[in-house]
């Protein structure tokens, strides 16, 4: 009987312990091959023995109470306890699940190569990249890890600058016979703009660089780059694009380089809790390496 109170004990932990990091039940039970009630169950039964509440219920997940704080301390100490048994002492090799959100670009273009590298030294580690462009969350998100655009301003949680980049406009050479070359910004009002979703952009970042424009007229605007790109190869308009991608494809045709640039940043924003994770740790190292080095993929055409 003993055995069996630990094993659930146990269980219920790893239950914590992943919610805590990934801040929705849902996301726990997928990352744990359980269903929901499951999850819920195995919070409540830990709650029960430890005498008060470990999360509490916000609009956007769970957060950590007091007392969940400290037994988040004393549940990973269990945790690597138990590591120290199985093979990750033993051989090295990382597991579990890591869940990263990031921009478009920086999904397709950086962290998925980098985090495949990863995935060849630690095959039982799982990635799942969540593309999107939006600014840091306040409270949990299901995710281990943010990169967003622009400095995150984000409580109980660890930010770091990855990266600066440059946004500049291009366009293809059909596209500026058909319309005209730009000599001066001002010339920009009668051309076409490839952009975000005005409606659509929450990041800060992304709208100050449009305000540095004279108003152009929108083409077609998409919340993701792959799309703009597409839009502008195929003559729509003008991209404002980032300068990593846009200067490998020698169809884009620089306009106004010497008159416009906008430069901004990637941040990589972590949560205290998930930062101690080993898995997520090396895959901050994963991405930090390739930031700083320039590691981008560049396939024949953005996708």
């Amino acid at each position: 009987m003993d055995r069996q109170i630990n094993y659930r004990h146990l269980e219920s932990l790893i239950a914590f312990l992943t919610v805590a990091r990934l801040g929705r039940y849902t996301a726990a039970a997928s990352v744990l091959g359980v269903n929901h009630s499951t999850i819920s169950r195995r919070i409540a039964a830990l709650q029960k023995a430890m005498g008060g509440q470990l999360l509490t219920r916000t609009p956007n997940g769970w957060e950590l109470t007091d007392l969940g704080r400290r037994a988040m301390i004393s549940a990973e100490a269990i945790e690597q306890a138990v590591a120290a048994i199985g093979t990750e002492e033993d051989t090295g090799q990382l597991t579990g699940h890591v869940r990263v959100a990031a921009p478009d670009a920086f999904s397709a273009h950086l962290a998925a190569p980098a985090l495949a590298r990863l995935h060849e030294e630690h095959p039982h580690l799982v990635f799942e990249i969540v593309s999107e462009t939006t600014r840091a969350r306040q409270t949990r998100t299901g995710m281990d890890l943010e990169i967003v655009i622009g400095e995150p301003h984000v409580r109980r949680a660890v930010s770091s600058k990855l990266l600066d980049y440059e946004l500049r406009l291009y366009g293809t050479a059909e596209y500026l016979e058909r319309h005209g070359n730009p000599t001066e910004l001002k010339d920009l009002r009668d051309h076409y703009l490839n952009y975000y979703i005005d409606t659509a952009l929450t990041v800060d970042k992304l709208d100050d660089a449009t305000s540095l424009l004279p108003p152009m007229r929108r083409s077609v605007s998409s919340t993701s780059i792959a799309v703009q790109f597409a839009a502008t190869m195929n003559h729509a308009g003008l991209g404002l694009l980032p300068v990593f991608l846009s200067e490998r494809y020698p169809n884009l045709v620089p306009v106004l380089h010497d008159q416009f640039s906008f430069t901004s940043e990637y941040w990589l924003v972590g949560r205290e809790e998930a930062l101690r994770n080993k898995a997520v740790q090396a895959t901050v190292r994963a991405l930090n390496d390739a930031a700083a080095n320039g590691a981008w993929f560049i396939p024949p055409f953005p996708s």
